[in-house]
C-alpha cells in the first residue's frame, strides 16, 4: 500500500492479510533495519491475531525499500537513515499509518521496537492512537518527561547495552503507574534472527503485548 505525508510525502507500507476476524488495526513500526523479513513476520503474526495490521516503510524518506540485516555495516546503514530521517518525520508517516488503519479499525495501536519503540512512544505522546506497546526504545528516556495520551506498555532487556538501568529509572520516576517489563535478555531480544534473540523473553513479551492489545483495543 502507498500512503501520503501531511507533508506531501509518499511511501510504501507492508500490509498482510488478516485471516480471521478483525478486532482492531495496529501499526507495526520498524527497528532500524527497515521492514524486512522480521518486521513483516510481526506484522504476520499479529494479523493472525485478528488485527488488520500495517507496518509504514518509515526509510522510504532515506532510500525507498530500504531492507537491511543485522551485521556491522547494516547497523551503521541502519543508524545514518534513522538519524537523517528523524523522529519528527518517521512521526508524520506514522500519523499517517493511524488514520489509514482506522478506516480498517475503530481503535488502534502501535506497537513498536528499537529505533520504532522511540518512535511509539512519540506517538503516544504526541499522537492520537488508541493503545502503544514499546520494546527497547533507546530515546523513551529521553523524552520521559512527556505524558501518553493512551494506555502505554513498555518492554526493556536488563542486559541492553544500549539502554542502561538508569534511563528506566528515569522513565518510572515520570511515570511511575506505567507498566514497565524487564526481561533477563539484551537489546533486540524479540528478533529472532539477531544474535540477541531471547526466545524465553520474547514469548513472555508477546504473551503480555497481545493481552494489553486486547484489553485497550
Amino acid at each position: 500500500m502507498q500512503l501520503t505525508a501531511s507533508d506531501g510525502h509518499q511511501f510504501e507500507a507492508y500490509v498482510p492479510q488478516s485471516p480471521s476476524p478483525q478486532r482492531a488495526a495496529l501499526v507495526v513500526i520498524q527497528e532500524i533495519f527497515g521492514v524486512n523479513g522480521h518486521v513483516r513476520a510481526v506484522a504476520d503474526d499479529y494479523a493472525g491475531q485478528g488485527y488488520w495490521t500495517i507496518a509504514p516503510a518509515l526509510f522510504d524518506r532515506f532510500q525507498p525499500s530500504l531492507e537491511l540485516g543485522y551485521g556491522p555495516e547494516d547497523r551503521n546503514r541502519g543508524m545514518q537513515a534513522a538519524s537523517q530521517v528523524g523522529l519528527a518525520a518517521a512521526l508524520r508517516d506514522v500519523q499517517a499509518s493511524v488514520e489509514c488503519a482506522r478506516e480498517f479499525g475503530k481503535k488502534v495501536g502501535v506497537l513498536g521496537f528499537c529505533w520504532g519503540g522511540s518512535v511509539a512512544w512519540l506517538a503516544a505522546t504526541r499522537l492520537q492512537p488508541d493503545a502503544v506497546v514499546a520494546y527497547y526504545g533507546g530515546q523513551i528516556a529521553k523524552h520521559s518527561a512527556e505524558k501518553p495520551r493512551c494506555p502505554v506498555q513498555l518492554h526493556f532487556g536488563k542486559r541492553d547495552a544500549h539502554i542502561p538501568m538508569s534511563e528506566i529509572d528515569e522513565i518510572r520516576r515520570h511515570h511511575p503507574g506505567l507498566p514497565i517489563f524487564l526481561y533477563e535478555a539484551g537489546h533486540g531480544f524479540n528478533c529472532d534472527q539477531r544474535e540477541s534473540y531471547e526466545p524465553v523473553s520474547a514469548a513472555l513479551a508477546r504473551q503480555r503485548t497481545i493481552q494489553f492489545l486486547q484489553e485497550n483495543l
